[in-house]
């Protein structure tokens, strides 16, 4: 199981967090802060906007307190930061104090580049990055990482539903491999766990009506649609799930031959496991069938979210039109 930084690591030194992951940057806040209180139970903790600081401010939270000689300061927002404070900051990133842990956390974008290559140049400066996190993929990753850090065995397919049931909300998947991991200690995370636990997930169901009628078989689309739609599931969901299973094939009838599974889930923006299922799919479609399917798909989408009244009758035939396309 990964650990995280040791109180030498942050003590006398500055964490600087950078990147847009706004879970993955109040991990690393937190991993400091614990790092502190395990050195230090006493230890004190101070925050400020970057917006809202002052030299004075600053210099107060960053000097060793009266009750206690330990601290964790933390800076939020340093893109924000006051032009005339630039000088301030960089002076405590090159002379921190000793039993101060100083966290400066940066949201991303261009505002503040300047400030963040100086902080860089800085010896005391550990910059931690939170990479956005982006497609399917990249999630699948993201749950392979935390199943990792946690000391957990997982299947490849495991992580890949889990995604597609839970959705790219990040905290909600680190709480689902936490919630799985903890409840089989020392057991492999399967495929038949997830579904047991995650599998009634609203975007589960609707995948599972996507994937079905994608593939040709009417009469488990629409049983798989009736379970959806009994469930709660909302249409936008599935007519959601149906434009990302049909964009799928169409990004696949127009990528270049001879790709590598690797390159082609990246053209895609999907996992590798998805593209033996997009490919499969792919084989009872031509591109006049799959441009009319994109058409079936918005048209059923804007009969969902205004003009339809009976949102069951509208997927049903947008199964069944599917399918008879796919058949063409």
């Amino acid at each position: 199981m990964a650990q995280g930084p040791r109180a030498s690591q942050v003590l006398g030194r500055v964490t600087l967090v950078t990147g847009k992951e706004e879970f993955l940057n109040e991990r690393t806040v937190t991993a400091v802060r614990q790092a502190v209180r395990q050195h230090d139970a006493d230890a004190e903790m101070a925050e400020s906007l970057a917006s809202a600081l002052t030299a004075a401010g600053l210099e107060e939270m960053c000097a060793p307190s009266l009750f206690s000689a330990t601290r964790c300061v933390v800076v939020r927002g340093l893109e924000e930061l006051p032009d005339e404070l630039y000088d301030p900051v960089l002076r405590q990133a090159a002379a921190p104090v000793e039993d101060i842990a100083l966290v400066l956390m940066h949201g991303g974008g261009p505002r503040g580049s300047g400030l963040l290559a100086k902080l860089r140049k800085q010896p005391a400066v550990t910059e931690v990055k939170a990479a956005e996190v982006k497609y399917a993929s990249g999630f699948v990753d993201f749950v392979r990482g935390e199943f990792a850090q946690l000391g957990a065995r997982v299947a490849p397919e495991a992580t890949e539903f889990l995604v597609q049931a839970v959705g790219h909300d990040l905290r909600s998947l680190a709480a689902a491999a936490s919630q799985l991991t903890s409840d089989f200690p020392g057991e492999q995370v399967t495929l038949e766990l997830v579904k047991r636990y995650f599998g009634g997930r609203a975007e589960a169901k609707s995948f599972a009506v996507a994937d079905a009628t994608m593939a040709g078989d009417a009469d488990q689309a629409l049983e798989e649609l009736r379970w959806a739609l009994d469930g709660g599931t909302p249409g936008v969901l599935v007519t959601s799930a149906f434009a990302q299973s049909v964009r799928g094939v169409a990004r696949f009838l127009g990528a270049g031959r001879g790709l590598r599974d690797g390159d082609l889930a990246r053209e895609l923006g999907v996992p590798p496991w998805k593209v033996k299922t997009i490919r499969s799919q792919a084989r009872s479609w031509d591109d006049a069938g799959i441009s009319r399917a994109l058409q079936e798909v918005a048209r059923a989408d804007a009969d969902i979210k205004g003009a339809a009244h009976d949102a069951s009758y509208t997927l049903e035939r947008l199964v069944l039109t599917l399918v008879a396309l796919r058949a063409r």
